[in-house]
């Protein structure tokens, strides 16, 4: 791994978010060399630091949450009562001496504590700010409550999950919360090249619904073009066939399998001993193969039951077929691959100790991105960034926390 400088290094963020969607992005940046600070308060604990999994071996507290402690890796933790004017004002000086500040809260809240983009730039005026509420900072839905699971039939990815003749399916995942993360990430980059060019900051308002729709544009196409909705069709393809994931030999093991033209077809049919499918009238091209889909995967079905994923996906790769074991979680975390790679990070954490994240997944030649730190305790580093980057003196940081206006 390089050790050149990181492609953030020397910018300080100003993280006042939570949850998920927000210190996605700021974990990001963190990533990129960073340094971030995330403002907290033990009056209202992110809920993320109350959630499992915890280590079976620990009792869980609000500094032992794995789904905290993956989601705020490399990041710094200091604790103020933004109900106070007296922690706004403290805020406030921190918002100044950073580069980027980024908020997930519902739209207009930064503005009602007195940490809104016009208040920051007088301040600051190259400062680059970021919003990503649920729905936008303009319109007429901006007020409403969001969450990202309700976020996932809004943006209508779940109009198109799920089988035939069953109702809209969640699709497992709050798409709304990483994808608003990474669009915030990506936007805050762009921001600070401008401001590099002109001197310039700026305000982003992000729509994590917006965002969520980004993942599904043929669908939404589908309609404003043709006026047709996509139905729901399981895991099959309108344009691939066979399609799907298909179960193995094993206890609940399952392999995917996609053939995307006729020639990988005939391919596929070499490997399953049967070469003459390719030429079968049922099969021999996509229209055909479509118009007997449910034959198609009887068949499919029964030559994948008969071996492990594992022995189908050698066979089907080495024949130039797309087609790959479906991993458990423990597949993942014990993958050689990702481990030849470097994907997972072990660092040493205060509570507890050294455990497996999820790393950086991209690597760059002249860049130094990585995981710098395990996640912060909360409140850990609120003297240090008070007295380093806010420059209070000790008697002030320690009057503030008299006053608990550091809780």
């Amino acid at each position: 791994m390089t050790t050149d400088p990181a492609p953030l290094a020397g910018l300080r963020v100003a993280d006042f978010t939570w949850v998920w969607a927000g210190p996605f992005c700021t974990l990001q940046l963190a990533h990129l060399g960073a340094e971030v600070i995330r403002v907290e308060t033990a009056t209202r604990i992110c809920v993320t630091r109350l959630l499992p999994p915890y280590p079976r071996d620990v009792a869980p507290g609000p500094n032992r949450s794995g789904y905290f402690n993956q989601y705020n890796q490399g990041k710094q933790s200091i604790t103020l009562d933004l109900k106070r004017p007296e922690a706004v004002a403290v805020a406030r000086r921190l918002c100044a001496a950073s580069d980027v500040v980024v908020e997930n809260f519902a739209a207009g809240v930064m503005d009602r504590m007195g940490l809104g983009y016009d208040v920051l730039r007088a301040l600051r005026s190259d400062i680059v700010m970021i919003s990503l509420s649920g729905y936008g900072a303009t319109g007429p839905d901006r007020d409403k409550v969001s969450y990202g699971p309700a976020q996932v039939p809004l943006s209508g990815l779940s109009s198109v999950t799920g089988y035939r003749g069953w109702p809209p399916m969640h699709v497992g995942i709050s798409y709304g919360d990483p994808t608003g993360g990474l669009h915030g990430a990506v936007a805050v980059l762009a921001a600070l090249l401008h401001r590099s060019r002109s001197g310039e900051g700026q305000y982003i308002d992000l729509s994590q619904w917006e965002s969520s729709m980004t993942v599904l544009p043929d669908a939404i196409i589908s309609w404003t073009m043709n006026g047709v909705a996509p139905p729901r069709d399981g895991n099959r393809d309108a344009d691939m066939a066979p399609h799907g994931v298909f179960r193995a030999a094993g206890d609940d093991r399952w392999v995917a399998i996609a053939i995307e033209d006729d020639a990988a077809w005939a391919r596929f049919a070499r490997c399953l001993g049967q070469p003459e499918l390719a030429a079968d009238a049922r099969f021999a091209t996509l229209v055909a193969r479509k118009r007997h889909e449910d034959e198609l995967e009887d068949l499919v079905a029964a030559w994948t039951r008969a071996r492990s994923p594992e022995e189908t996906t050698a066979l089907l790769q080495d024949a130039g077929i797309a087609a790959f074991t479906a991993a458990t979680n423990r597949d993942v975390a014990e993958d050689p691959h990702l481990d030849a790679r470097g994907f997972f990070v072990e660092l040493p954490h205060p509570e507890v100790g050294v455990r497996r994240h999820i790393g950086v997944p991209w690597r760059m030649s002249a860049s130094d991105c990585r995981v710098r730190r395990a996640a912060p305790c909360l409140g850990a580093d609120t003297e240090r960034v008070l007295a380093e980057v806010c420059r209070y003196t000790d008697a002030e940081i320690a009057e503030l926390r008299a006053r608990q206006i550091l809780a």
